[in-house]
């Protein structure tokens, strides 16, 4: 049965489109999507493999065909037809990739806004933390990786069109250097090495490097951003999974690139409040360790004070420490006398 070639070019193309479009949602090539902005990228990234599917089984098939259908025969020795061209084929080939290429780019331009790229909140850190505009970078930046000085912008992804306007109900101060991250949440005074953030809530990263350029790249948000010395850089999201992810540097900053390496850890509300509080428990206990250890300094104890754990351990006894402390204020007055 011979199947009319105008029908047979209609199955094809239709077993072309059921092929694109079942690999575009199923190719398996990203990481588990865990925050709401992941959502965003994933959609253009299937359209994009989509649409790469079905024109690599469209040239394969053209070349596989012309291939078998216009090899040599037995027999023939002369060359094959001269053929000069086909124009509207030209511009057939040449406006469906143009049209393909300006679609994506208005469809990556649309995602781009609503994840908030184009918030301008974004380029005015100046009225986001209370800075003067000022002139040039900033000259050095602080341990919770803000500036000393402004610069005249910031980059980064801001609020969604929706949350523009509003702050961030999280929000993290974040510096990198070689060859580490520093974490610093200004609401509750913590410092961090690891970025611990509540599921739900959105949260904004205020980003400075201290030396070189870093970049902050966190796979299962989608999202990527450089943190660059003296312009302040800001990302937006919020999760919706609890879990603990990868975050890297993701520009070649140095020796030890490879290394700078830390975690995201997502926590219930709860959780993340109870870590919180942990953190900070432990951050008033270490002050007071401290605070403890400068203030006895053994220049400032007497002598049975700075004797009394030394003598328990050795087993002398207290009225011995408490002889030769009195023999020492002894020979102290006898020498002020003299």
């Amino acid at each position: 049965m011979n199947i009319p070639s105008s029908i047979l070019t209609l199955l094809l193309g239709i077993g072309l489109t059921l092929v694109s479009l079942w690999y575009g949602q199923n190719h398996g090539l990203m990481p588990v999507a865990a925050s709401e902005e992941a959502a965003h990228i994933d959609g253009l990234f299937n359209a994009m493999m989509t649409i790469s599917m079905g024109l690599f089984l469209l040239v394969q098939g053209v070349i596989v065909y012309s291939a078998i259908k216009f090899r040599r025969k037995p027999g023939e020795l002369g060359d094959g037809a001269a053929i000069e061209g086909n124009v509207p084929l030209e511009i057939l080939w040449t406006a469906i990739p143009a049209a393909i290429v300006l679609w994506i780019s208005i469809y990556s331009f649309e995602i781009y806004n609503e994840m908030g790229g184009f918030d301008p909140a974004a380029n005015d850190m100046h009225a986001m933390h209370g800075m003067p505009a000022g002139k040039g970078s900033a000259m050095a930046a602080t341990l919770d990786g803000m500036p000393n000085t402004s610069t005249l912008m910031a980059l980064g992804v801001g609020a969604s069109p929706a949350n523009q306007g509003k702050p961030a109900a999280v929000s993290v101060n974040v510096l990198g250097l070689q060859y580490a991250w520093i974490f610093t949440y200004p609401d509750s005074n913590v410092t961090t090495s690891e970025l611990h953030v509540p599921v739900g809530k959105e949260v904004q990263l205020n980003m400075n490097a201290q030396d070189v350029i870093h970049a902050v790249w966190i796979p299962q948000l989608r999202l990527k951003q450089d943190v660059i010395p003296g312009t302040p850089t800001q990302l937006r999201f919020t999760t919706n999974k609890v879990g603990t992810y990868p975050l890297r540097c993701a520009e070649l900053c140095g020796g030890y690139h490879g290394s700078m390496v830390t975690q995201m850890i997502v926590h219930t509300p709860e959780d993340y409040a109870t870590w919180i509080a942990s953190q900070q428990d432990s951050a008033q206990a270490q002050a007071e360790v401290v605070k403890q250890t400068i203030a006895m300094t053994p220049a400032n104890l007497s002598t049975a004070s700075y004797l009394a754990p030394y003598a328990t351990e050795m087993g002398v006894k207290s009225e011995m420490v408490q002889h030769l402390q009195h023999h020492d204020m002894s020979k102290s007055i006898a020498s002020a006398i003299k």
